[in-house]
């Protein structure tokens, strides 16, 4: 039952727990029995929160008990990216600088979900303060794809996506800075969503980009993602980016769209985000998603966004900008890591090159050099300002191209999992893995990534789905229907063709053979 339990979605799961065919006990216990048998191998999870989980999870079940009415989703086990603070629970944001930091307080999305009573089963590795796209940058070691332990899974979030992947959480929260939680989403095969900027309130996330970052859901089904939305989202006064008002209702847009009824939705092709630099197999099965969508009464149309070829660029200069302000609280003097100087006398400014000296790691000193500079006296309108021109002709490209399409798609990666260290050595070719992804970011509008299928390497492929700013519940509805009708053709869903994880007890074995 434990193993049974593991597989089944976070909807399966509320309605299980609901009808009472389980306790939340038996889910909690039965994730965390898998965490302890696999993530050996995956090394998804930084911090196991196992006693406070099952404590969760009683409570959970004694109040269902009672007959106290409960959120949806109360006593369906999720994790959390280390980026998010969690009050009593370590936050590393995948950093030595931060290592044993245990913060007094819980972001506004952990509120909510402590409030609705979903056990935590612990925090997520990452790469350090989120810059990477392969969580190769984690302090705490390499998080491994579950499909191929060899290659990477995708990065910032690495951590959230994998541990979806491998079964070890039904949900999980990423964060998605340029990416971060789509690309993990495609390369791993499981749901990935970024909202509208300011749809989930960024009060308790360990800025690195404060005008890109956005929390969001890391699910198995599209209907998980919006039912995780729809918990975390809202209005938050601590947030001054926080949109106030009504969000719209996603799990009806989900449901709606699992329905297969496209008739009148206009789906625009982004004739940027396709063809040169992306693999055969990710764009084959490309052409086969749109072929489903056209099938279920969809109109596909091309448009153009002919300033989505700076991106990249106006992104790597905003956002390592924005991260060399953010990370200077991390001075060694208030909280985390302090190293003092081996020799000559201990100064505040010596204390702060030694500590960062040690603390950060290459990557994150590589974006802080980058962005100190960009910023610098002389440099500032060049570089930087330039770069916010550039964001502005890009949120008009997307202005101009939701003239003429309900939503924009495109391949969410150009290419599937690399093997670890094939780009560690050249950065630019790292940050072109999110060349379709950053556009969003730097226009604000949400993002889902939907699993696609198999590329001919046989791993997975993911599908991008764009739509405009606070008009989230239109890429639920058409990623649902496109979920239902790829889910018909494979007879069962995608993660089920994945290898099977070697797990602790195997391993014991192997070592006693």
């Amino acid at each position: 039952m434990s193993e049974d339990l593991t597989r089944l979605s976070a909807a399966e799961l509320a309605e299980g727990l609901t009808a009472r065919d389980f306790s939340s006990v038996d889910a909690t216990q039965a994730h965390l029995d898998r965490i302890a048998a696999v993530d050996g191998a995956v090394n998804a999870f930084l911090h196991v929160n196992a006693e406070e989980a099952l404590a969760t999870a009683r409570s959970i079940d004694e109040r269902r008990v009672a007959g106290e009415e409960l959120h949806p989703l109360a006593g369906v086990p999720i994790a959390v990216k280390d980026v998010v603070v969690t009050q009593g629970m370590p936050t590393t944001a995948g950093s030595k600088i931060l290592e044993g930091w245990i913060p007094p307080y819980d972001a506004t999305l952990v509120e909510k979900i402590r409030a609705a009573g979903l056990p935590i089963l612990g925090k997520t590795n990452m790469d350090e303060f989120a810059m990477g796209s392969s969580t190769e940058h984690s302090a705490f070691g390499n998080t491994r794809n579950p499909w191929d332990l060899d290659r990477i899974p995708g990065g910032s979030g690495g951590g959230s996506a994998a541990a979806v992947a491998a079964f070890e959480a039904p949900l999980a929260i990423g964060t998605d800075t340029g990416g971060s939680i789509r690309q993990p989403g495609a390369v791993t095969g499981t749901v990935g969503v970024k909202p509208t900027y300011g749809g989930v309130s960024r009060y308790g996330l360990i800025a690195m980009a404060s005008s890109l970052d956005q929390a969001g859901p890391v699910t198995r089904t599209v209907l998980d993602s919006a039912l995780l939305h729809e918990l975390i989202g809202g209005y938050d006064p601590r947030d001054s980016t926080s949109i106030p008002g009504r969000a719209p209702a996603l799990v009806e847009a989900a449901v709606q769209g699992a329905t297969g009824d496209l008739s009148g939705v206009r789906v625009g092709v982004v004739k940027e985000l396709t063809g040169e630099g992306y693999q055969e197999g990710v764009s084959a099965r490309f052409a086969q998603s749109l072929d489903l969508l056209r099938g279920l009464g969809a109109e596909i149309v091309e448009v153009s966004c002919p300033h989505f070829e700076y991106a990249l660029g106006a992104y790597y200069l905003i956002m390592p900008s924005e991260a060399s302000s953010n990370l200077a609280k991390f001075d060694g003097m208030r909280f985390g890591l302090r190293v003092e100087p081996e020799e000559g006398p201990v100064t505040a400014e010596r204390v702060m090159a030694a500590t960062r000296g040690a603390g950060f790691g290459d990557e994150v000193k590589r974006r802080i050099i980058l962005g100190t500079y960009a910023l610098s006296a002389g440099y500032y309108d060049a570089y930087y300002g330039s770069a916010q021109k550039v964001r502005t002709l890009i949120q008009r490209d997307f202005a101009a191209a939701f003239g003429h399409a309900d939503v924009l798609v495109s391949p969410t990666a150009p290419t599937t999992a690399f093997r670890f260290g094939e780009k560690l050595d050249d950065p630019l070719a790292m940050y072109l893995n999110d060349v379709a992804t950053i556009p969003a970011n730097l226009a604000g509008v949400p993002g889902m990534s939907v699993p696609a299928g198999l590329s001919d390497d046989g791993l997975p492929v993911g599908f991008q789905i764009l739509a405009p700013a606070k008009a989230d519940d239109r890429m639920y509805r058409v990623g649902a229907a496109l979920e239902s009708a790829l889910l018909s053709a494979w007879g069962g869903p995608l993660l089920d063709r994945a290898p099977a994880l070697p797990t602790a007890t195997t391993e014991k074995e192997g070592q006693v053979g």
